[in-house]
């Protein structure tokens, strides 16, 4: 792993430790937790809701994400 790869992961890393990340990801869940299926009364609702749902997802799942290819890049040295 290169330096300025090393250094990008690091960076990420301190961010996942911070109470703003924890705080920004759990309000990102809890968005994703109030969504009812029976609220959605149209098609248009249904698609607003799941572009929604598909930003939130990637909120929430990102520091996983982060960690899995920092796992591979390491494996693969």
């Amino acid at each position: 792993m290169s330096p300025e790869e090393q250094q990008y992961y690091e960076n990420y890393f301190d961010l996942f430790l911070t109470d703003g990340w924890k705080q920004f990801v759990q309000e990102s869940q809890d968005a994703l937790d109030s969504h009812s299926i029976d609220d959605i009364k149209t098609e248009k609702e249904l698609s607003h809701i799941q572009g929604q749902r598909t930003a939130l997802l990637n909120i929430v799942r990102f520091e996983t994400g982060i960690q899995n290819a920092f796992e591979e890049l390491s494996n693969n040295d």
